[in-house]
Formats: C-alpha cells, structure tokens, sequence
C-alpha cells in the first residue's frame, strides 16, 4: 500500500494560519519578515503545506524505492520553540555557509533558529537560493 504523504499542499490563508498559530509577537513579525523575503528570493508566493509550513514554489520528486510526492522548493514553519527552515540542499556550498549562518542547530534537514536576530539574512538568502537551484537541477519544478 502507498504511503501517504504527511506534508501536502493546503489552501489555509498564510496570514490567518500566522495570525492564529503564532502567539509570541517578535516571532509573528520574523514569520512576516520571511514572508517578505522568501517571496522575493524565490520568486513565489507563500502556500501553507500540512499544517504549519509556510512554502514557497512547488518541485515533485521521486525516490528510488518508488515513494514520490510534491513538496515546497523552501519554506519555513514558525513552531513555538523555534523556526524550522526547509532549505537546505546537501551541497559544498551549503555546508560552508552553514559556517557564517550565525545561531542555529542542524537536524537531518532541517535548520532551527531561535529568532531572525539570531542569524545573518544575506547567508540566509544565500542558501536559500542554493537549495532553489538544486532543486531545479534535481527534480521537476
């Protein structure tokens, strides 16, 4: 039997989704900031995808084992703890940017980041558009 895929495309509002999820104020204004930013770095307006990830740009994909599905090019979700940022792509480049990120903690794919502050956005705009073109090198956009 397929899986299902857990993270998909919804039609939930941005807004209302960070107007009603986002409680803590400097966190809503950083999750507008990202919107700003990533909209404009890639080229895309924001979609909710799941519940609580903000994407941008979709790409299909499909694995050797035959699982495939659609997915956001990049995006972010602001959980309460931290932002989890989906744009990283398993590249040299990437991983020497990792280097002037600033603070931040790598899970498998994933960066968390307490806040924007935290962080430089020009390493952060950088990597955004490194996982942008691979992905397009990579999969179908």
């Amino acid at each position: 039997m397929a899986v299902k895929n857990k993270t998909t495309w919804t039609p939930v509002d941005v807004k209302g989704f960070i107007e009603s999820y986002v409680e803590n104020e400097q966190k809503k204004a950083d999750s507008y900031t990202l919107i700003e930013l990533m909209t404009r770095w890639s080229g895309c307006e924001p979609e909710m995808w799941g519940p609580t990830i903000v994407g941008f740009g979709r790409y299909h994909y499909k694995y050797a084992s035959g699982h495939e599905g659609d997915a956001p090019i990049i995006g972010f979700s602001p959980r309460k703890p931290e932002f989890s940022f989906y744009i990283y792509s398993p590249t040299e480049n990437s991983k020497q940017l990792l280097s002037s990120l600033g603070k931040f903690k790598m899970g498998k794919s994933c960066i968390y980041v307490k806040k924007l502050s935290d962080i430089s956005i020009p390493t952060l705009e950088a990597l955004c558009k490194a996982s942008i073109e691979y992905v397009a090198e990579h999969h179908k956009c």
